[in-house]
């Protein structure tokens, strides 16, 4: 399997994706503790879409996460650029209503200028090449007044719950790709989360890339963050 590294060449990081595919939502789910399940309903709530409204999920990967945005009755896009994701994506949500799957690369969005209410990605945003350009692209494809949402993994604020979080990425995850088939995405997981922004330097982030009244809440006390943001058009 290509093995995907921190400068996150956008072929090996497809092909990572594309090879862990069956086993992508499980794998989340093992890596976090059961948490991502909760996240991912924070995410929900956070973006409350609304009837008639349209909504992106970028790095939607098999659209577990699109689903709920969907049966609150919004138009709902996911969008990857794993082609295997997608496929999975296509097979088990065949049936849900409203909700479309489109390839796309989050650094040219295949969409219109001004064309969602709400742009949202979960746990993707470390995973592109280019992290400002990518936030462009969502606030050119997103209206006046769009809504932002990113969920992504973060660094706890409390020390001693920061040297264990970095302890669990430095030695727990090694252990778990020793017993995994997909080994390759364990340690990439882990670098990439060790290099990732904190909280408040990611809300820079934000704005510098002209989005709005940033702010952010802690999950599971600062391992992964919610950043809310406007576009102001």
């Amino acid at each position: 399997m290509t093995r995907a590294s921190l400068d996150k060449q956008p072929a090996d990081v497809a092909a990572m994706f594309d090879s862990t595919a069956e086993r992508y939502d499980l794998l989340n789910t093992l890596m976090t503790g059961g948490q991502d399940r909760r996240w991912r309903r924070e995410v929900v709530r956070a973006v409350a879409a609304r009837p008639g409204e349209r909504v992106l999920d970028l790095a939607a990967g098999t659209g577990t996460s699109s689903v709920p945005f969907a049966e609150s009755g919004a138009e709902t896009v996911a969008c990857d650029f794993s082609l295997g994701m997608l496929r999975v994506g296509v097979r088990r949500q065949e049936g849900v209503e409203r909700l479309s799957f489109v390839a796309g690369d989050a650094l040219r969005l295949p969409f219109a200028d001004d064309s969602f209410d709400a742009v949202t990605i979960s746990f993707g945003l470390r995973n592109v090449a280019d992290t400002i350009a990518a936030l462009r692209e969502l606030r050119r494809v997103a209206r006046p007044g769009g809504r932002l949402l990113i969920c992504e993994v973060s660094h706890p604020p409390n020390p001693l719950l920061a040297f264990g979080h970095k302890a669990h990425l430095k030695v727990g995850l090694p252990l778990l790709a020793k017993v995994s088939s997909n080994p390759d995405s364990y340690h990439y997981l882990a670098e990439s989360t060790l290099a990732w922004p904190d909280q408040a330097a990611l809300a820079r982030i934000i704005q510098d890339a002209g989005w709005t009244k940033v702010r952010w809440r802690d999950l599971t006390f600062g391992v992964a963050a919610l950043h809310h943001a406007v576009n102001p058009g």
